[in-house]
């Protein structure tokens, strides 16, 4: 399947609680490469750590898939803000600012008054019941409306708090944290990658995965990834850099190659991590409208079953035959992804971004030993 990177409308939603209520692998052990599992559910997105502020620009995307936010704090409740924020570990590229108290903008705490009724960047760290554009769903009550591990909604009490707190999921950002940084950091990344991409008789491909290569060389570098993704869905990649990067390019796998390796990317990571980019909407720390998901559509095999990846495979008398691997069946065990919305959207992005992590995975851990 191309990815082809498009222009999209933006879903503008009133930040009034009335008008939100309105919206009801295979073990890579045998491989090593020489050379050049499905998306989860939001309900089964690992604890994480959360975002902060951004603004608004235009809506433009790269292909597929996603899920969305929640949040909400009672008093007495432990501060979700703070849950899994160590220090930068060697996975994480997490400034040691991001997710302290009093960190670039609050990123470490939020306001005692905070609730789950407008879905401010504050709260957008749950797991919650969202639509197909993965704009949260909230209750009669206005209130976004968390879900456990198995996909059912927690009770809430009258404030908006779940009764049982231990039920409730945090979304994982880990090196995707680094989206809370001073903008002159992505800014910078920015003009690293188009120097790279815009050197002079550049030959720019792209990897089994998606991301651009240079001269034989990829652009590995998360920092620049994940600015990319931004410039993409803002819009605000120059013209004569889009008109030197290949038609099928996918916004998609430019966030994977700012991930975690080891991560996952779900619908709600995608729309959190918009909020903090500024490529959703948001004022006074509400999101107010989000990126139009609504003509992305993802087919894992169509994108994979042709992809070959040249690795090296172990023999029995314990050499290694470089060999050319089968993506669909290596990594993914040629089984199709499955759709839960057939019309496509945020949960055809998330999809395509998470296949394309792992992707990355793989052909990262076969490396020769």
């Amino acid at each position: 399947m191309a990815r082809q990177i498009s222009v999209h409308k933006r879903v503008v939603v009133a930040a009034s609680i009335a008008a939100f209520a309105a919206l009801a692998g295979v073990s890579a052990g045998q491989y090593a490469v020489a050379g050049g599992a499905g998306l989860i559910s939001s309900a089964q997105a690992a604890e994480g750590d959360g975002g902060s502020s951004g603004g608004s620009g235009k809506a433009q995307h790269g292909s597929t898939g996603g899920h969305g936010t929640t949040h909400g704090s009672g008093k007495g409740k432990k501060d979700v803000m703070m849950k899994g924020q160590g220090g930068p570990g060697e996975d994480s590229d997490r400034p040691i600012w991001a997710g302290v108290k009093g960190g670039k903008a609050g990123a470490g705490t939020r306001p005692s008054s905070s609730g789950t009724k407008k879905s401010d960047l504050y709260g957008d760290l749950w797991v919650i019941l969202r639509d197909a554009n993965g704009v949260p769903i909230l209750n009669s009550a206005g209130q976004v409306q968390p879900i456990d591990a198995n996909g059912n909604l927690i009770p809430l009490d009258a404030e908006g708090n779940p009764i049982d707190p231990t039920l409730v999921q945090t979304v994982e950002f880990s090196r995707l944290s680094v989206s809370r940084a001073p903008a002159k950091v992505l800014d910078h990344a920015l003009n690293e990658a188009i120097a790279t991409i815009t050197a002079p008789n550049a030959v720019i491909t792209l990897d089994v995965a998606g991301r651009i290569v240079v001269n034989g060389s990829v652009i590995d570098s998360p920092l620049e990834n994940l600015a990319l993704y931004k410039a993409v869905l803002t819009n605000t990649l120059p013209d004569n850099v889009k008109a030197l990067l290949p038609a099928n390019l996918s916004a998609a796998s430019l966030l994977a190659g700012a991930a975690d390796k080891t991560g996952t990317l779900t619908v709600d990571t995608v729309v959190y991590l918009n909020s903090i980019l500024g490529i959703n909407t948001v004022t006074n720390g509400v999101t107010t409208s989000y990126y139009d998901f609504s003509s992305v559509k993802y087919d894992r095999t169509a994108t994979y079953e042709n992809a070959t990846v040249t690795v090296l495979v172990k023999q029995l008398d314990g050499s290694y035959l470089p060999t050319p691997v089968n993506i669909y069946d290596a990594v993914f065990s040629g089984s199709a992804w499955v759709d839960p919305t057939p019309t496509g959207g945020a949960a055809d992005f998330a999809a395509e971004a998470n296949d394309a992590l792992r992707v990355i995975e793989f052909v990262h851990d076969s490396a020769a030993p």
